[in-house]
């Protein structure tokens, strides 16, 4: 019988908001939680052991070692230090390119060959990291990119639109940060253009609010840090949503964080983008046909990751 099987490594908020995610939406059979603080694993084990009965699900959920990651389909990461108020994702990148050091050679190490999927910040950087010290193809190596900011964006527009968010086809693409971006030249209401939309409809929609929302996108993980001290909730789901694209073969149009090999006129780089995911990984990248002005955004974003990556000396 085909286990699905996943090893988190860190059970700080994000991914202890993804465990408790992926037990509610059955998106695993086996879930095997890894800290630095073994005890904590244990007793987030316990804890959501004791829900299984509510669940509607039979998954196995317990702590483990690096050992555990041999038969792993997917290893997800979620380890590193937490971001502060007023500190960029890219500040982050010093002090956890170190803690990246002690995870992923044990996790190789164990005979794992299956997709790593990285959350933590600055993750484009943390992906390409982990892409450089697994020796993985880049196809199994994916970050969570642009995923929730691309969520955002559509629960604004669908808000601002009266629209379900399902049915509105916008991304956010670029660095996960503050060069992140919307192509509106891409953004569609069901098969309509959204300019469209609004300049048919001059009345109720201003195309001056567009980009009031993508302010709000850009800003809005600074905001909830401000009132919260971390964000959690809609990365732990955007985590299971992944998942659940790779181990149903769904080949699902998600903007992760993957490998640029020439789109865009971008090489190496790490970058969120829409891409393919299926049981495989990442299966293909779909480059978008941006506007002039939308390309330069993009290969000024990829060119601050590369500066970044760079800075590390790898």
């Amino acid at each position: 019988m085909d286990n699905r099987k996943i090893v988190l490594i860190g059970t700080g908020m994000v991914g202890m908001s993804f465990a408790y995610a992926a037990l509610n939406q059955n998106a695993c059979d086996e879930l095997v939680l890894i800290d630095i603080n073994r005890e904590r694993a244990i007793g987030e084990a316990m804890d959501l052991n004791h829900g299984l009965a509510f669940s509607g699900t039979s998954m196995r959920i317990y702590a483990g070692d690096y050992n555990d990651c041999s038969d792993a389909d997917i290893v997800v990461i979620c380890a590193g230090v937490n971001q502060k108020e007023g500190e960029s994702r890219l500040e982050l990148l010093s002090r956890n390119a170190q803690v990246f050091e002690s995870i992923i050679k044990p996790v190789v190490k164990s005979g794992f060959s299956g997709i790593f999927l990285v959350a933590t910040n600055p993750v484009d950087i943390m992906t390409r990291i982990t892409y450089q010290m697994s020796g993985f193809d880049s196809h199994k190596v994916i970050g969570t990119g642009t995923t929730l900011d691309t969520a955002r964006l559509r629960y604004l527009l669908g808000k601002y639109f009266l629209i379900d968010p399902r049915n509105i086809h916008a991304y956010v693409i670029g660095e996960h940060g503050d060069s992140e971006f919307v192509p509106w030249s891409q953004a569609l209401i069901a098969t309509k253009p959204l300019f469209d939309v609004i300049n048919d409809n001059k009345d109720k929609f201003k195309i001056s609010q567009l980009d009031k929302i993508e302010h709000q996108v850009r800003t809005s993980a600074q905001e909830i840090i401000k009132a919260k001290s971390a964000t959690y909730y809609g990365i732990g789901m955007a985590i299971v949503r992944i998942i659940k694209a790779i181990f149903q073969n769904e080949n699902s149009v998600l903007t992760v964080s993957s490998q640029m090999c020439g789109a865009y006129g971008v090489t190496d780089t790490f970058i969120g983008n829409p891409c393919i995911i299926n049981r495989l990984g990442i299966s293909s990248i779909l480059e978008l046909s941006l506007e002039r002005d939308e390309a330069k955004k993009l290969r000024e974003s990829a060119s601050l990751l590369s500066e970044s990556y760079n800075s590390l000396g790898f």
